[in-house]
């Protein structure tokens, strides 16, 4: 919506918001309620009143009043629910935006919802080309992966998959469930809804069907995940990758006609916000005479 506006926004401003923004609202994954009990609490008007100084409460909105104006007089009916300023659920960094070798143009990951050992973690990748092959190997018995794996979906991007599903909150193999595994880092190009749970990176940018570096990740690959430092790497040496990259062919489009196909000649990538191009490029154009 921001860049159909004409507005600059960028992956890099999210994560400056979220390194300064409080996570009030103790709701999963993160905290221990249900979005239930956030509404009986006070619901979406009662947080935004107590980020208040972080919000600019002289804002319009589209019924004609400010923010400050709609939450006026708003208040919480239980504070651990709706935590004070004082006492947040999270300080800081409900979400991070993560660049390296394996995501030039950003990834995000909800610290938050992870468990805190894997915030800084190394492992070996398990790599699935796209969302059948995932389906058809993840819980077989023989596949090698241990707790300490990193499973990497390709092809479930913008145009991979295509459209971007909600797939990134990639399964655990029923084999390390079973010896009580209940998160483990995933990486994908896919995206994930808000109340999905894990160490799951996603978004990340280029995707792997436009040859981005996650197309050229290979099974026992050291991918090294850092949080804090806000990195996502592939240790795999340049040289390497550069064979790999030569080698990459692009996969067939899935559509060659129709709506399909404008979609797949003109929808940008996750960290430009998978909008149509050509609702964000030329001046404006005036509604048209009615006769």
């Amino acid at each position: 919506m921001a860049r159909r506006a004409g507005v600059a926004l960028d992956l890099a401003r999210f994560d400056a918001l979220a390194r300064r923004t409080p996570v009030l609202a103790n709701i999963r994954p993160s905290g221990k309620y249900l979005m239930e009990d956030f509404f009986y609490a006070g619901g979406l008007r009662a947080l935004i009143a107590r980020l208040e100084g972080l919000l600019d409460f002289t804002a319009p909105t589209v019924n004609g009043r400010t923010l400050g104006e709609n939450v006026a007089g708003a208040g919480v009916f239980d504070d651990d629910v709706i935590r004070p300023r004082e006492n947040p659920l999270v300080a800081a960094d409900g979400l991070a935006v993560l660049t390296g070798n394996l995501a030039p143009r950003g990834a995000v990951i909800k610290p938050p919802a992870m468990e805190a050992r894997l915030l800084k973690h190394t492992g070996p990748a398990i790599v699935f080309a796209n969302y059948d092959d995932m389906a058809a190997r993840i819980d077989d018995p023989a596949l090698a992966v241990t707790a300490d794996s990193v499973i990497v979906l390709q092809g479930a991007g913008p145009l991979g998959a295509p459209g971007m599903p909600e797939w990134g909150q990639l399964p655990i193999p029923k084999k390390l469930l079973a010896q009580g595994v209940r998160d483990m880092v995933r990486i994908s190009d896919a995206r994930m809804s808000g109340t999905s749970y894990g160490a799951c990176v996603l978004h990340v940018a280029p995707e792997s069907h436009v040859g981005g570096p996650l197309a050229l990740v290979r099974d026992g690959d050291r991918i090294a995940l850092d949080v804090p430092a806000r990195k996502l790497e592939l240790l795999v040496d340049e040289a390497e990758l550069a064979r790999r990259r030569a080698a990459w062919t692009a996969p067939a489009p899935s559509h060659t006609r129709g709506f399909g196909a404008l979609y797949l000649a003109h929808v940008s990538q996750a960290d430009e916000g998978c909008d149509f191009d050509f609702l964000e490029a030329g001046a404006a154009t005036p509604d048209p005479e009615i006769h």
